[in-house]
């Protein structure tokens, strides 16, 4: 929803009240009378402070006061206070804070203007505003969060390091804000954390779930920090290292992934151990336990607090393992990004961060011995699903496959699986792999990105599922629908039409399932956006996460390879019989296909040949590789023109089988030509002609029909000639002067070779390369994305009349049974509202 004139959100901020209430009525007042924002509710949680202190805060005019029995800790009372609250955003402030006027206004405005911000982290300074507190987020690869820059003054920061807005892995609790209904949706703050750390772990799990924690520096706060700690909560108590202890294990083991979590767990486990005694200077020399030598000494020991805090903290750890894991099983689940991908907002994941020289020693130790600094650099792990043939003979779906995965793999763990056959494929820097659908169920797991294409959506139904969290990536360069009107024409009708229902439904499936989308050209764009639309998918909230809608649809067009070709072997002139080396060639590189009209091109090429003897026409390949493309009469109609007409053999030439795909430039090289021609329908006006790139590397003059994305190519850039579909004289003048006019020859070479470099498969692949660099699923498939403000509900008679409407349309359109299905998806949707 963008700002305009629209309502804004109501906000609820919570103060958690502990022993004292004198900064807590300060922060509630400074709440209601210094803040510039209208919509405002403030609840007040007491956590059993004792004394006068409900009585106190009761006397404070407009805050909504909820009294807790027993003291919930910070997790806990901000729990008790969310769910008394009637705000689509929650704030959380300390009771020793105070808040900018624009505090609560800076963040909504974050919050309606990027709806994949979940939650806002204020920029907190200390109480006089010299010194930071919270201007950036870390995290430890042991576990421990950590307020960057926390106790320096704000004049030594290196410059912009706080005025910058910029995601962090979390927010402090002391000055945040979050969407409710995604507060709701992760079920709050984990209250077995108690204080410290309950905040990172909140921050953690939302950009686990493909959520952002945004730093708005606008949205100031002003914080004096631990100063409602009562004496039991002091730090040489104890307390506050077994909670730090402690919570930092539990966040550790809910949210790394099962890879990360075996080999970093025993290293902090050991590093809490070695932490707790270097904080009290104790070792195993100063009991004599090193070598056994000396007479058993059975003397006490004196071991101060915080060592065994330290070591308490890991005992209790174990004590929360069974509850832990049942949190960690559905943290997993639910996750849709990988530890790799939040690397860069742990900061420095590897300091140290404590200057004790025995710890020191220690953690440098347990890094190098458990490779921690390699599994902080572990590598996303991508599926290529295709459902082509891939062998040495490639048609364009796996071909484009291939070089996705060729692109990836690089940077990320790339396999690329096939539903049909592999059979002497390239060699590859990937796994390349066959699956039926049962096998499809370990990758699909194996994955945190799926880039399919086709039909492979429905031999994977777990992605399909509504709980399924993986990033799924639809390329749907290939219309198949309007090839099928095209492909179809011969079948019956009924067959025709129940066809395109099930092909129809296949693309509406990836559609309505995927997180971002690729097509071939901006004609395609539009096409799919107006499917999108038709859909639902662009909704209010997606609309404003990117008006231009890139994030979720990209031009990926098909590409060529990045290097020049160079010939490796025999070409078409050494390998049909008939094409001498002084021939001009024109060259068919593609399948032969219902949608195409290679008539009128032999009847051209019939034509041609009356004034240039020395043309030859040569199909590069009729029997198409898939085992699945059935057969089309198309190219059975046109080796019987060739042969009515006598040109087969001498003109026109068949190449059965296709060539592989690691050969075909040499059949380029040997052409002067390529040859591209269709009728004039809607197939056409969509279609990418995938092949005719192999034109562009090679470098040869392009003749194509008029109608699709290539021939508009063509004219704007002057590569060769656009002729009118089904123009038979016009086809062979324009071949003649591609082939035969050399001035003209040699200019469309020149700017064919500056126009391949843009359809270079790097240069293609960019928008799906950067999305693997970050994936995160669709702003509309976010879990808990409620909008901030709702419309007043409808109540009373108005409500009664509107819902009777409903009833007599839903009835008009398909009787009890459409009724039936309707008010079951209402009740779907209003349970999915409430979390």
């Amino acid at each position: 929803m963008g700002q305009g004139d629209s309502p804004l959100p109501l906000v609820s901020v919570i103060v958690v009240n502990y022993r004292g209430a004198d900064d807590t009525i300060t922060c509630l007042r400074a709440l209601r009378e210094d803040l510039d924002y209208p919509r405002l509710e403030v609840i007040c949680v007491d956590n059993a402070s004792g004394g006068d202190d409900v009585a106190r805060l009761k006397a404070v005019p407009g805050i909504k006061l909820v009294e807790s029995s027993e003291n919930l800790g910070f997790a806990g009372g901000c729990n008790l206070g969310a769910r008394h609250a009637q705000g689509s955003v929650l704030a959380f402030l300390n009771n020793d804070a105070r808040p900018d006027r624009n505090w609560v206004r800076a963040a909504v405005a974050t919050l309606t203007a990027e709806p994949t911000v979940a939650a806002v982290a204020s920029k907190v300074l200390d109480w006089d505003g010299t010194g930071t507190d919270f201007v950036d987020a870390g995290l430890t690869w042991f576990g421990m969060g950590y307020k960057r820059h926390a106790g320096s003054p704000l004049a030594d920061l290196p410059s912009g390091e706080h005025e910058a807005a910029k995601d962090v892995l979390f927010a402090t609790g002391s000055a945040m804000f979050v969407r409710a209904s995604v507060f709701t949706e992760l079920g709050g703050f984990d209250e077995r954390f108690f204080m410290f750390y309950e905040d990172v772990d909140l921050g953690w799990r939302l950009n686990l779930r493909g959520w952002r924690v945004r730093y708005v520096p606008e949205s100031l706060a002003y914080h004096r920090h631990h100063a409602t700690m009562s004496e039991v909560d002091a730090p040489d108590t104890g307390r506050e290292t077994f909670l730090l202890e402690r919570n930092a294990l539990a966040a550790l083991y809910k949210n790394v992934s099962d890879e990360t979590l075996a080999k970093v767990l025993p290293a902090a486990l050991a590093l809490a151990v070695r932490r707790a005694t270097a904080r009290g200077e104790l070792d195993a020399t100063q009991l004599d336990l090193a070598k056994g030598v000396k007479p058993v000494d059975t003397t006490p020991v004196e071991v101060p607090r915080t060592t065994l805090a330290g070591v308490l903290a890991i005992d209790q750890f174990v004590e929360l393992l069974p509850s832990l894991a049942e949190s960690r099983k559905a943290e997993q689940a639910a996750r849709v990004r990988t530890d790799a991908d939040l690397i860069p907002l742990l900061r420095k994941a590897l300091e140290p961060a404590y200057p004790l020289p025995r710890y020191l020693a220690a953690h440098e130790i347990l890094v190098e011995a458990f490779g921690i600094e390699s599994v902080f650099g572990q590598r996303r792990k991508i599926l290529v699903l295709t459902g082509d043939a891939i062998t040495e003979r490639m048609a364009g779906p796996a071909i484009r496959a291939w070089n996705i995965a060729s692109a990836l793999a690089p940077e990320h763990d790339v396999r690329l699986v096939t539903v049909n056959p592999v059979a002497a494929p390239p060699p590859a820097p990937f796994p390349v792999s066959a699956a039926r659908k049962r096998d499809l169920t370990e990758p699909v797991e194996w994955a945190d990105v799926v880039i399919l294409q086709g039909h492979v959506l429905e031999m994977a139904p777990a992605l399909k599922a509504e709980h399924s969290h993986k990033i799924v990536v639809c390329d749907l360069y290939d219309p198949m629908h309007l090839e099928l009107l095209e492909q179809g024409k011969s079948a019956p009708d009924d067959k025709r039409a129940a066809d395109l229902v099930g092909v129809t439904r296949v693309l509406d499936a990836q559609l309505e399932r995927g997180d971002f989308f690729l097509c071939a050209s901006e004609r395609q764009r539009h096409f799919w956006l107006g499917h999108l639309a038709a859909l639902g998918r662009l909704t209010p909230r997606l609309y404003d996460a990117d008006p231009t809608t890139q994030s979720l649809l990209a031009v990926v067009p098909f590409g060529l390879h990045a290097e020049p070709p160079v010939r490796t072997g025999p070409g078409l002139r050494a390998t049909l019989d008939g094409i001498a080396e002084t021939d001009h060639v024109v060259l068919w590189a593609g399948g032969v296909y219902s949608w195409f009209d290679p008539l009128t091109l032999v009847g051209a090429i019939d034509r041609l040949r009356q004034r240039r003897p020395d043309v030859r026409l040569v199909f590069l390949g009729m029997k198409h590789p898939n085992p699945e493309v059935a057969e089309m009469d198309i190219g059975a109609r046109t080796m019987r023109l060739a042969d009515r007409l006598g040109l087969t053999g001498k003109h026109v030439f068949f190449n059965e089988h296709w060539v592989p795909y690691g050969e075909r430039q040499n059949w380029l090289l040997d052409a002067d030509c390529g040859v591209t021609t269709h009728f004039e329908h809607v197939e056409t006006t969509f279609a990418f002609r995938t092949r005719v790139l192999d034109y562009l590397w090679a470098g040869l003059p392009i003749v194509t029909t008029d109608g699709d994305a290539f021939a508009d190519l063509v004219r704007d850039e002057k590569l060769g000639v656009v002729v009118p579909a089904e123009d038979a004289d016009a086809l062979a003048d324009a071949l003649e002067r591609a082939m035969y006019d050399e001035e003209f020859a040699a200019g469309c070479k020149e700017r064919i070779a500056a126009v391949a470099r843009r359809y270079a498969w790097p240069e293609a692949l960019k928008p799906l390369v950067e999305f693997c660099r970050n994936p995160r699923p669709a702003a509309d498939r976010l879990p808990g994305a409620a909008d901030l403000v709702v419309s007043a509900p409808l109540r009373g008679t108005e409500a009664l009349r509107r819902d009777l409407a409903l009833v007599r349309e839903y009835l008009a359109d398909g009787g009890p049974k459409e009724l039936a299905r309707r008010a079951a998806g209402r009740l779907k949707k209003l349970a999915r509202s409430r979390g």
